[in-house]
């Protein structure tokens, strides 16, 4: 699959893949547990691979028997009972999805399309501007109530 690239080199780690271009998911394969997850983690250009490093980090460090996925080309996460959130990367920032997010307090700002009716989640330009307090606290509330899909 072609590449574009931002005008660095690939070789560190600022090719895009066209589906991140595109504003899709990647084209990473489902697949469950912690090694396709961070594959695809591992497969992210910067600063887009940073985020998804911390995210991941966080939810580990939050949450007793995380379990991890990818599923429609972004990676999914959750606690014992279903899917809780997804996260991913686009071209310019990177996206995590609450599938309950209209149930957290406070409820994220965004609206993502083609996620759900109660899905919110925010969009994170850049590691520094990863608010980690509110997004441990949308992480365990999320977890704390039923998730969806089964793993």
């Amino acid at each position: 699959m072609p590449r574009r690239t931002t005008g660095k080199s690939p070789t560190a780690g600022s090719a895009l893949p066209d589906s991140m271009v595109t504003g899709k998911a990647s084209a990473a394969k489902a697949a469950a547990g912690d090694k396709p997850v961070f594959d695809y983690i591992a497969s992210l250009p910067q600063p887009q691979r940073g985020i998804a490093e911390r995210i991941d980090r966080l939810a580990a460090d939050a949450l007793p028997g995380l379990q991890r996925s990818i599923k429609w080309g972004m990676a999914y996460y959750g606690v014992g009972n279903g899917w809780c959130f997804s996260c991913g990367g686009f071209a310019g920032h990177f996206k995590l999805m609450f599938i309950n997010g209209t149930a957290l307090q406070p409820v994220p700002p965004t609206t993502p399309v083609a996620m759900g009716k109660a899905t919110r989640g925010i969009e994170i330009a850049t590691l520094d501007a990863l608010d980690e307090p509110a997004v441990v606290a949308w992480m365990r509330q999320a977890t704390a109530m039923p998730g969806v899909g089964k793993r």
